[in-house]
């Protein structure tokens, strides 16, 4: 068998397995129970006093340009804030975890939406923010870029009225493989449920590199996809020769938005798979411990 196909055919195999692993511990709570996880790999990413490991990207403004005061901790909290904006003009911006790209882990973001949206905002955009996935570098964006290649786990908030779900997914420069096909869209809807008001809401991602993603909100899986990869549109003032599509997206940089609506986080961590990704029966005993957690 020629090594190429050696390869394909054992990581294929691989890829089956951590299926049928997800499935049990994701659907079930248990299986493989016999391996015992080593000791917690949850990494801080926000410690609650400054932003010290974080890089800022607005669009328009060099990096490390944070316009406005836009991103800043106040009360131990990471807040998105515009009361040093005149109007909104299309500044999205991006904050990046800048110390390290991730591969295969299970974020976890604690967030609410506060205030009201600036003058000049989408509407779209009210009550609307997100954690981003598999991204590019932050060095890498272009000056007028508006958001990262990456897959955003999508955060909105309701206005009180009408159902309106978080933790979707859309696709800036990217695309999945959603029911079995491949997806290219800008967004799906996740099946969650709606959160109003200003109250905290729990929602994490588990990446386990090109494979398999999973969107959970308060416990419950809401949304399902596999293999991420670069493609499509909806990315504007990026250098193409990055964006090499159909090339899977096996790691990449996290970062959270800021859409013109004010918002608030006050735990961004990750607990790291990467070690466990060769070792299902030790991936499965972890994750039916972080399924299980309080």
């Amino acid at each position: 068998m020629p090594l190429w196909l050696a390869y394909r055919f054992t990581h294929i195999r691989l890829m089956r397995q951590l299926a049928l692993l997800l499935t049990c511990v994701l659907v079930t709570g248990f299986c493989f129970g016999q391996a015992r996880p080593k000791a917690d790999q949850w990494i801080e990413l926000f410690n609650g006093k400054d932003l010290t490991d974080w890089a800022v990207k607005i669009t328009g403004h060099p990096l490390n340009d944070n316009y406005g005061n836009t991103f800043r901790v106040q009360d131990g909290k990471m807040t998105v804030n515009y009361d040093q904006y005149k109007a909104f003009d299309e500044q999205y911006g991006h904050i990046f975890y800048k110390k390290r790209p991730f591969s295969a882990y299970l974020l976890v973001v604690e967030y609410r939406f506060v205030g009201n949206q600036v003058a000049g905002g989408p509407g779209w955009a009210t009550r609307n923010s997100g954690a981003m996935l598999h991204g590019q570098a932050p060095e890498t964006m272009g000056l007028q870029q508006d958001f990262p290649m990456s897959l955003e786990m999508q955060l909105l908030g309701g206005d009180g009225q009408r159902e309106r779900h978080t933790a979707n997914l859309c696709t800036p420069g990217t695309n999945v493989v959603y029911q079995g096909k491949l997806f290219t869209p800008h967004c799906v809807d996740s099946r969650s449920k709606t959160y109003h008001s200003d109250q905290w809401v729990h929602a994490e991602a588990l990446v386990l590199a090109d494979s398999l993603v999973h969107h959970i909100v308060e416990g419950d899986t809401v949304l399902t996809y596999s293999k991420p990869q670069l493609g499509g549109g909806n990315v504007q003032g990026h250098d193409p020769a990055l964006k090499k599509d159909g090339q899977p997206l096996r790691e990449g940089y996290i970062s959270l938005q800021s859409e013109s609506h004010p918002v608030e986080f006050r735990r961004v961590a990750v607990f790291d798979l990467a070690p466990y990704m060769n070792k299902p029966a030790e991936l499965a005993a972890v994750l039916r411990r972080l399924r299980t957690r309080k």
